[in-house]
């Protein structure tokens, strides 16, 4: 997908070096987290910045690790990581929401960052779409996000790492329950591409 000077790229070995620009621009995002903290080998990482960053190559070189990249040239400046509840265990507020299931998604869609530079111009809804597009590609089916009611205060971008319920609604998704404080289990069906 090209469009308006952006296109949308899968994370791949190929594309590695623009994700891992934009994950080094800020930081590591949140904490040097390298977007890690949701695959269920978080947990056995070599601590920090380092260990997570191996982590992640690992897992996209073995084809573990799948976003939507947002691309204006050869720069990524958004992502929307996405994946099967296999290799996204780790969502907030889990005990609850297995304890609430009634039905097992074929994807997860479990945070969206944009490049500070690029905030505020619609990028997190480009990669959502662009998330989607992926998923009708490898054969669609049942997925859900698990955006933020932001409510009228405005929160730090750190705790909306998923986006919004509007964003999601504008997408398509429907409203399923809340989830823990401020959190939402939202869910669309992806036709196949």
């Amino acid at each position: 997908m090209a469009t308006n000077g952006y296109s949308i790229q899968p994370l791949t070995a190929h594309t590695w070096d623009a994700f891992a620009g934009l994950v080094e621009r800020h930081n590591g995002i949140f904490g040097g987290c390298w977007c890690t903290y949701f695959h269920p080998e978080c947990v056995e990482r070599e601590p920090g910045y380092e260990g997570s960053r191996a982590l992640k190559k690992r897992l996209v070189e073995a084809g573990q690790a799948h976003a939507a990249l947002v691309m204006v040239g050869d720069e990524a400046i958004a992502w929307a990581e996405y994946g099967t509840p296999d290799e996204l265990p780790n969502i907030h507020h889990r005990k609850q929401y297995l304890a609430e299931a009634d039905v097992t998604p074929d994807y997860r869609i479990t945070c969206i960052f944009v490049d500070k530079r690029y905030r505020r111009q619609s990028y997190a809804k480009v990669a959502l779409a662009g998330a989607l597009d992926q998923i009708a590609a490898q054969g669609g089916g049942v997925v859900e996000g698990y955006p933020h009611e932001t409510g009228e205060k405005r929160m730090n971008n750190s705790f909306v790492y998923n986006g919004t319920r509007p964003m999601y609604e504008q997408a398509g998704f429907e409203f399923v329950r809340s989830k823990g404080m401020r959190n939402t289990v939202m869910r669309r069906t992806i036709r196949p591409a």
